[in-house]
């Protein structure tokens, strides 16, 4: 049996290069690690939609051999979860890290201004607190350099979702800035009506701000390498 692939995909401002890490200690595990390189987050196509970046996750999963375990950074949360919508049967597993799922009919990341046809890192003041607590000025100042404003054509796609199959597929909900009980508890409330319907969620927590991708790639990478598919 072909063991599945891990897709990576990161949330918004972030290029393939923030798997790095994660997907060498992958690597060393013995998995399949595929970064996926997002349109526009990189390549400087400032025209890219989210259709495109759907369409670019859809792409890693279809070309891997067998079953893709899907996982989802923050906003791209969503792209992951509507690979498993698009893809049911190709998607074994979904895992979200420091986000949730849009609903159907929802923006996808309409969250800061749009300046020049870009959405461009709003700075780190919205993420005060918890979510950039184990970053220090060094790393910061790197982020941020590195960022990569995300097309207007993506942060402001509405998501479509047409195939209920989805809440078949199992979710693992890895939990950084805060914790399974919150999540859960979010999840109870309705406020995240798509997990609602999921028929397998597991929560699991990791001592991360929001990017555990760059803070403790050693960590995430052991909790996606040891998932049961």
């Amino acid at each position: 049996m072909t063991e599945e692939q891990i897709v990576l995909v990161g949330g918004l401002w972030l290029d393939a290069s923030a798997w790095t890490g994660v997907a060498s200690e992958l690597t060393e595990r013995g998995r399949h690690a595929v970064p996926v390189a997002l349109p526009g987050q990189g390549d400087g196509n400032t025209s890219a939609t989210l259709a495109d970046q759907v369409a670019a996750v859809l792409a890693a999963v279809d070309a891997g051999p067998g079953g893709s375990v899907v996982v989802g950074h923050s906003a791209a949360c969503t792209l992951a979860w509507l690979a498993a919508d698009a893809r049911p049967g190709r998607v074994a597993k979904v895992v979200l890290i420091g986000g949730f799922p849009s609903s159907n009919g929802q923006p996808y990341a309409d969250f800061f201004p749009i300046v020049d046809g870009v959405m461009p890192f709003p700075g780190w003041e919205p993420f005060d607190g918890a979510d950039a607590a184990d970053l220090d000025e060094p790393a910061r100042q790197a982020f941020a350099a590195a960022a990569v404003p995300v097309p207007e054509g993506v942060a402001k796609g509405v998501v479509q979702l047409t195939d209920e199959r989805r809440f078949d597929v199992p979710v693992v909900m890895v939990c950084p800035e805060f914790t399974p009980a919150q999540a859960r508890e979010w999840i109870a409330a309705g406020d995240v009506p798509e997990l609602a319907r999921a028929k397998h969620v597991d929560l699991v927590d990791i001592d991360s701000g929001h990017w555990p991708m760059i803070t403790r790639p050693a960590e995430l990478a052991m909790i996606l390498a040891t998932l049961q598919v």
